[in-house]
């Protein structure tokens, strides 16, 4: 896994990588070009991340990394960051089961990386080692949401915003909304107030192609940035989900748009880390403000049961990480078992094809036959290092140090 997070970039460098779900086949084919054959490009509000398979292929890495980097306008190697095996096994199911959101829980991850996924697909850059990974990781993301309560979290946020809404609004079929930055849970609330009949809402982002390319998602209108002050009049309701480090909602803006609305009260929802409303806006009145903390409030009940089940969804991720390691550990194995199995036949009719022999002279021969091999190996191990390493294999692999030595009737299982 290569690429960044909303934990290590901040939203104006995320959206200098963030790509467009029309211009990830193109990079899939360069991906593809540098060696890397099996790849997800996944690219959310909160991270864009290359999920690939290259056994022992370090430079395929590093040139998928270089191709990254490029989008951002930086050398690889420099603030993007690479985990690996389990590490990135751990990483893809936790992101895929909202574990790493801003706003755990939150359901549109699964369904971005599905897309993704499909993608990976249609382009020919998911070979069986990618399609078993991703399946896993839509595996347990479907257990953690149907056995624990982690999406309660996003959904109480926004229950309470529209009890919120409603309660200072009335029908909100008669009222206007303003989205302001594609945070997920800023997108979240959109969507919800939508749901329930808001009249009209409008996008407005920093990227105005991705605002546009939201209001066609939410069925709506975009404006640019740059009218932020003309749309912020027109709102009785305003989502922020920004998150630049910097305040997009002054106090001096709001006090502007209040004059243009004639004091009609407006409902201003925080949705952004870090905050996108600046702390006097609080202060002025007809400015209601609510940060993702305050809606959790008025949604108090069951936010034990949240955190507690949080708790358990990283637990179900650490199981499932494990699970999947040891199967493909075991997959890896089966080659090396069918290859012994074929030697040990073969020794076997070598000694059925001598002259005929008793039971006690055949068997003998055969497991002298059979431990030739070994035994010289195990000598070559004893002059070097590796003798240690190598007596407990064979004591692991023919349970040497088991009580129990008696000759076995077992069958090998593949």
């Amino acid at each position: 896994m290569i690429g960044s997070n909303h934990r290590t970039w901040t939203a104006a460098e995320r959206d200098r990588l963030f790509t467009e779900p029309g211009e990830v086949p193109a990079l899939l084919e360069r991906l593809l070009a540098v060696g890397l054959a099996q790849a997800v490009w996944l690219s959310t509000c909160d991270r864009t991340e290359i999920i690939g398979v290259a056994p022992g292929r370090i430079e395929a890495v590093n040139a998928a990394g270089a191709v990254l980097a490029e989008r951002a306008g930086l050398a690889y190697g420099g603030r993007l960051f690479t985990v690996t095996g389990a590490a990135a096994v751990r990483h893809v199911f936790a992101v895929t089961a909202s574990l790493e959101s801003q706003v755990v829980g939150e359901p549109q991850v699964s369904a971005q990386v599905k897309a993704a996924y499909r993608q990976s697909v249609a382009a020919g850059l998911c070979g069986a080692d990618l399609d078993a990974l991703m399946r896993a990781a839509f595996a347990v993301a479907k257990r953690i949401r149907s056995e624990t309560a982690i999406s309660e979290r996003p959904t109480s946020i926004v229950a309470a915003a529209l009890e919120i809404a409603r309660d200072l609004h009335g029908d909100l079929a008669k009222r206007q909304g303003v989205l302001v930055g594609l945070g997920d849970m800023g997108l979240l609330l959109a969507e919800g107030l939508r749901a329930v009949g808001l009249g009209g809402l409008t996008v407005v982002a920093p990227v105005d192609s991705r605002a546009e390319a939201a209001a066609r998602r939410l069925n709506c209108h975009h404006a640019p940035f740059a009218e932020l002050g003309d749309a912020l009049a027109s709102a009785d309701i305003v989502m922020t989900a920004v998150g630049l480090g910097r305040y997009i909602l002054t106090a001096g803006a709001v006090k502007a748009a209040l004059v243009r609305r004639r004091r009609r009260p407006v409902f201003i929802i925080d949705a952004a880390l870090p905050t996108d409303v600046e702390p006097g806006v609080g202060d002025i009145d007809a400015a209601f403000v609510y940060d993702l903390a305050d809606l959790e409030r008025v949604a108090v009940r069951g936010r034990g049961s949240r955190e507690a089940a949080a708790v358990l969804a990283s637990e179900m991720v650490e199981c499932a990480v494990a699970g999947f390691l040891r199967e493909r550990a075991e997959r890896a194995a089966v080659p090396a078992v069918m290859a012994l199995r074929g030697h040990f036949e073969a020794v076997r009719q070598g000694v059925l094809a001598g002259p005929e022999l008793d039971a006690a002279e055949a068997t003998r021969r055969l497991v002298n036959r059979l431990l030739h091999r070994p035994s010289e190996a195990l000598r070559q191990l004893a002059v070097g290092e590796q003798r240690a390493e190598g007596e407990r294999l064979l004591r692991l692999l023919f349970r040497l140090d088991h009580e129990e030595n008696a000759p076995e009737n077992e069958d090998i299982e593949l």
